[in-house]
């Protein structure tokens, strides 16, 4: 297949409720970036062998950033990962976009974020 024609992300949209965690996770780490959180999330959730739950995950927060803006310098590192475990653990994905699967570990991994903020306080 050629490097155009593999699935790739243009941006990443985070729901309300993931706002609102980000924001206490901010408050509790002092990380002042969405991105650097959400990466720690993704990567977070990517190391688990399963796949996140299947959710509609909506989009209705104002925070939004590109996929370079998301993942940085090593955009390159993350999206081949992502591909990676999408292709692993596409029987399983069936209707799920690459989008939407990114989405799916971005919400599980800040979920551990926060559960992992709870137990440390």
């Amino acid at each position: 297949m050629e490097k155009n024609m593999l699935p790739t992300i243009d941006s990443v949209r985070l729901s309300e409720k993931q706002k609102q965690q980000l924001i206490r996770l901010k408050t509790k780490t002092g990380i002042e970036n969405w991105n650097v959180l959400c990466r720690w999330a993704l990567c977070m959730s990517l190391a688990e062998d399963s796949v996140p739950p299947i959710e509609e995950i909506p989009s209705d927060s104002n925070v939004e950033m590109s996929w370079k803006v998301f993942a940085g310098e090593y955009a390159d590192i993350y999206l081949a990962i992502l591909r990676e475990s999408y292709h692993n653990q596409q029987t399983m994905l069936e209707g799920i976009s690459i989008t939407n699967f990114a989405k799916l570990h971005i919400n599980r991994g800040i979920s551990y974020l926060v559960a992992s903020q709870k137990t440390t306080i």
